[in-house]
């Protein structure tokens, strides 16, 4: 009894033993009983610490030591990993590879993944397995903030690296990601390099035509080819990690990884081969600094009302060179408190918004620049990775009022860079007060601005949009010049340090600085009074006008053309109406979405010259047709021209009639009688005829208020025919 405890005791420690190493029982038995062994590697989900690469490493180094294992089968489904660690893998599998044939079996390898993948002699894929995203991604060294308590020895002790220069790091991985993959690959790949390192995701079929991948087949198959390739016919096949060998996530779990979660794993500066499918950047909060004093050359403000991500630590260069000319710089963060400065201040400074601006504050910006303002527009495109959806839409809602607009997505160049393929080179410049002296700027992501010639700065035709996919010019920097001047800049990064000290882009903040200092704002003195009436506009056909509508806060384009005498046009996006004329200019009809609408009795235009006190009213009764369905209605308008205002609109000052209407619409439906009542204001002038309207409609069933919209209409642009 004592002999068989005593074996039982020495069992239980040698079964330790093998669960310590990281080897199953069934594969030491199966090393006793067969001369033979296919080993199979699994490199499943992301390698993201020292842990998850030594239970790699361990593996491989047991296939190079045992002479039992003839062959090894990689079975990878990896997303990649952290730079250092992948690295190490590939580089033992190439030791490995020099004495025993590797074969790799693909259900995912992407980035690292496949960086480990080419270290294999034959790659099976499945038909529709993932595979490539050959490239990089890096994460800054963090700002330095000292301390009088913790000290360093060095300006990069504690950082590592210079922000400046880190991008420089992640071309030079990419390089060895792309060695390894041509030394291994060879005369197999039939892709060029440019193709490669923009980082696409093949199926396995597509990899196969471009050489990343050798054969469609199973594991098994892979397990044959290992055993055909060592010379061997009877084998046996043995896992060679160990038990419970997940690697740091699950395979389900690493599609949601974050760039915050790999920071908590590897701290910045990292470089990382792996396939991040959603990256999140935190936002931040800002410090909100308010304007004291003021200052013999003028106040600039930096609208922190819409969430605006943009802080002091972004603009202090930039603040610092205003200050030197005696100019103030403040952030306000109420909308109201900004309005009110809007007659004080020389230039208004809007970056990188994450709140629309509505219709009344486009109009407060407009009067602002009309009266000789400088507006300076801001967007990043790098802040897109902060989770706000459709983030260049609120820069938009105030660039579309002076023809810009911002574009989604960025720019790169994969030729011609500062160190990255995003960092581009601007060296295209137009004759401007702000282009001068400037022969190179660098942008840090940046996007590109459409506008109606009013480019001034442009990259090299080899650039290319990451949303357009496809190669031209891009403007990066806009000037629109009005009463006011606006200027659109695509990047913000060039105002900040060290960024700002990269080829001209100093210069480029001075030229600003100097265009702001000579501001000049003026109140325009001109009589309301002088003007008494307002006359028939004069819109020839072919005049299309543009108008930014928007519906219980909700905003769209509106289209009006006028496409003849006898017809107009209006375009909604969901919407278009089309309104029939007599030869007298007298409104017969119009039809829309199905709808058609005849008037017994067609209604006048207003009856110009229109003046303060004037007032007219029409009535008709009309046929209504829905689909099939044939009703009678009667409408009802009445108008009054309360007096003669001046109106900003499209960067200009339009003498208009203010007519305040109200409008009654009565027809029968299935469920009774429906009437539509409508009040509002309509603004007209002779120049270009409805410049603004305000109303709001309320729907009435069998006399019960079941509906009300509020609508606001600004024209946004004129092209008369």
């Amino acid at each position: 009894m004592l002999l068989l405890k005593h074996k039982l005791v020495i069992a239980i420690f040698i079964i330790l033993v093998l669960i310590v190493s990281g080897l199953s029982i069934y594969f030491y038995m199966g090393l006793a009983v067969k001369r033979n062994i296919v080993g199979i590697i699994n490199i499943e989900g992301p390698i993201l610490t020292s842990e998850d690469a030594n239970k790699c490493l361990e593996a491989i180094n047991q296939a190079i030591i045992n002479d039992t294992i003839k062959a090894v089968v990689l079975r990878i489904d990896s997303p990649g990993g952290y730079a250092d660690l992948v690295e190490q893998i590939y580089l033992d599998l190439l030791e490995l590879r020099k004495i025993k044939p590797i074969i790799a079996s693909v259900t995912l390898a992407l980035s690292g993944g496949y960086y480990i993948a080419v270290a294999a002699d034959h790659i099976y894929v499945e038909p529709t397995s993932s595979i490539g995203n050959v490239g990089v991604i890096g994460v800054m060294p963090p700002i330095l903030i000292p301390s009088e308590t913790v000290l360093e020895t060095g300006v990069y002790k504690a950082t590592g690296y210079s922000r400046l220069l880190f991008p420089f790091n992640l071309t030079h991985a990419l390089e060895n990601f792309l060695l390894a993959v041509t030394s291994n690959r060879g005369s197999k790949l039939k892709i060029p390099l440019m193709e490669l390192k923009k980082g696409m995701i093949y199926m396995g079929s597509e990899a196969l035509k471009i050489g990343l991948a050798d054969e469609v087949g199973s594991l098994q198959k892979a397990i044959s080819k290992a055993a055909e390739k060592a010379g061997i016919v009877q084998y046996g096949v043995a896992s060679l990690m160990p038990r419970n060998t997940a690697l740091s996530q699950s395979i389900t779990e690493w599609r949601n990884l974050t760039v915050n979660t790999l920071n908590r794993i590897q701290p910045p500066p990292s470089i990382w081969y792996l396939y991040l499918p959603s990256s999140k950047i935190n936002s931040f909060e800002e410090s909100i600094v308010e304007i004291s004093g003021g200052s013999k050359a003028g106040l600039v403000a930096v609208d922190k009302s819409h969430g605006n991500i943009v802080s002091e630590w972004d603009l202090d260069i930039f603040i610092a060179e205003l200050a030197k000319r005696n100019v103030t710089v403040g952030f306000i963060s109420s909308w109201d408190d900004l309005k009110s400065m809007l007659n004080n201040i020389s230039c208004l400074i809007v970056a990188s918004p994450t709140r629309t601006y509505s219709m009344r504050e486009c109009e407060d910006i407009e009067r602002f620049v009309g009266r000789g303002g400088m507006l300076l527009l801001f967007y990043d495109p790098s802040y897109e990775y902060v989770s706000i959806p459709d983030f260049f839409g609120p820069v938009n809602s105030i660039a579309n009022r002076f023809g810009l607009s911002f574009a989604k997505g960025y720019l790169y160049n994969e030729v011609e860079h500062y160190g990255f393929y995003r960092n581009i080179y601007i060296r295209n410049f137009r004759e401007n007060p702000l282009t001068r002296n400037l022969t190179s700027l660098v942008f840090f992501t940046s996007t590109y601005i459409h506008n109606m010639n009013n480019g001034v700065a442009w990259t090299s035709n080899n650039t290319y949009s990451s949303t357009a996919e496809r190669r031209g010019r891009y403007d990066v920097i806009a000037y629109v010049k009005r009463n006011g001047t606006v200027i659109a800049f695509s990047d913000q990064t060039f105002l900040k340090e060290p960024y700002c000290y990269v080829e001209d882009n100093y210069k480029l903040i001075l030229n600003l600085v100097s265009e702001i200092v000579g501001v000049k704002v003026t109140v325009e003195s001109r009589k309301i009074e002088e003007i008494r009436e307002i006359a028939k506009p004069n819109l020839p056909v072919g005049t299309v006008k543009e108008f930014i509508e928007e519906i219980n806060g909700e905003e769209h384009l509106l289209k009006w053309i006028k496409t003849s005498k006898q017809e107009i046009v209006v375009e909604r996006p969901d919407m278009i109406t089309h309104y029939y004329y007599n030869e007298e200019e007298k409104l017969t009809g119009y039809t829309s979405n199905g709808i058609e609408v005849m008037y017994d009795t067609p209604i006048p235009p207003p009856p110009y010259p229109i003046f303060k006190g004037k007032n007219w009213k029409y009535e008709s009764s009309y046929t209504l047709h829905i689909g099939e369905e044939e009703t009678r209605g009667k409408y009802m308008e009445e108008c009054y021209v309360e007096e003669i205002q001046d109106i900003e609109a499209i960067g200009k000052t339009y003498s208009c009639a203010k007519i305040s209407f109200k409008t009654t619409d009565q027809f029968n439906v299935s469920k009774g009688k429906l009437t539509i009542i409508v009040k509002g204001y309509s603004w007209i002038s002779s120049e270009v005829g409805e410049v603004k309207e305000e109303y709001t409609a309320q729907y009435y069933m069998n006399g019960i208020l079941v509906r009300e919209i509020h609508v606001k209409i600004m024209l946004k642009s004129i092209q008369k025919g």
